[in-house]
């Protein structure tokens, strides 16, 4: 499968795609930007190929509307219960009110450290880990956000935490901590969190790293393969199953979205990359795989 490219190269660095019902259609982020995008339903595509669309660009003439946030990073957004969203920040999470306007909550550490990717948890709790600027082994985390405002770290000695997803009935999560080539599993229990992490699937063979993820209705893995220019469908088994090739290698993260949920859309960076490497690099792309995303969603503070 090859993905179609559905907006211009509007971000220097593409992550956290999710489509939900709260906001109306798909927002990602420009991570070290510090801003939020959101694409119209309207620029989405519809049961058939964007391939003859043009390029979504940039409100006011395009269909994709940037918003900033107060923090010079955004790494992950997810809808809240009630309207609005939560967010993580560079140090951090915040809280989005139904109008639009973004409270931050007190840093949770000082050092040369982010938040990276995230997930809603099935009690409600909000997920994140982070990563060392320096992306130096062991100096990461994960962060658990209570509807309450409570924050306590799950657990340490991560180093790229990236794609986090739980399955549909809740008991576990899939995760990447991307300097071990693997997808792994983990039980879930609103009590102690993530916990009984074991691989799924070792993914060292493959061209690029594994970056984000998602789920599909059946349960299976989608994963974002960084520098690899695809997405990886992995069976129950963690085999691959299907590949969708991408027109930008820096995979970034994917998501399920539409009004059927049968769309993947695809995040790609171009962080790193020289003025006029990879011009493709920083859009979103999108594709339909013949499977749909869960009907469900998760949001923080159910």
């Amino acid at each position: 499968m090859l993905a179609d490219r559905i907006t211009d190269s509007l971000c220097h660095h593409a992550e956290g795609p999710y489509w939900s019902d709260t906001w109306g259609g798909l927002r990602w982020v420009d991570m070290l930007a510090g801003d939020l995008l959101h694409l119209d339903p309207s620029g989405t595509v519809g049961s058939g190929t964007t391939a003859a669309r043009p390029l979504a660009t940039e409100a006011p003439k395009g269909a994709v509307t940037r918003i900033p946030t107060p923090s010079s990073v955004v790494a992950c957004v997810r809808p809240a219960a009630g309207g609005g969203a939560v967010l993580a920040l560079e140090k951090g999470f915040a809280l989005e009110d139904a109008d639009g306007s973004i409270t931050e909550l007190p840093p949770l550490w000082e050092e040369d450290v982010r938040m990276n990717e995230g997930a809603i948890a099935p009690d409600g709790s909000f997920l994140c880990g982070s990563m060392a600027y320096d992306q130096r082994p062991g100096a990461a985390a994960m962060w658990r956000l209570l509807p309450d405002g409570t924050t306590t770290k799950l657990f340490g000695d991560l180093t790229i935490s990236n794609g986090l997803a739980f399955t549909a009935d809740g008991a576990r999560a899939f995760y990447v901590d991307t300097p071990t080539g693997r997808v792994d599993v983990l039980d879930w229990s609103d009590a102690d969190g993530l916990v009984a992490r074991r691989p799924f699937a070792d993914l060292t063979a493959e061209d690029g790293h594994p970056d984000g993820l998602c789920l599909d209705a059946a349960g299976n893995v989608w994963v974002a393969m960084h520098s690899g220019g695809q997405v990886l469908g992995l069976d129950e088994h963690g085999k691959v199953a299907e590949r969708v090739a991408v027109g930008a290698r820096q995979v970034t993260a994917c998501t399920f979205g539409g009004e059927d949920r049968g769309t993947l859309f695809i995040t790609t960076s171009r962080e790193n990359l020289a003025e006029g490497e990879d011009p493709a690099a920083g859009s979103l792309f999108a594709v339909r795989p013949g499977v749909h995303g869960p009907a469900e969603e998760l949001v923080f503070g159910d």
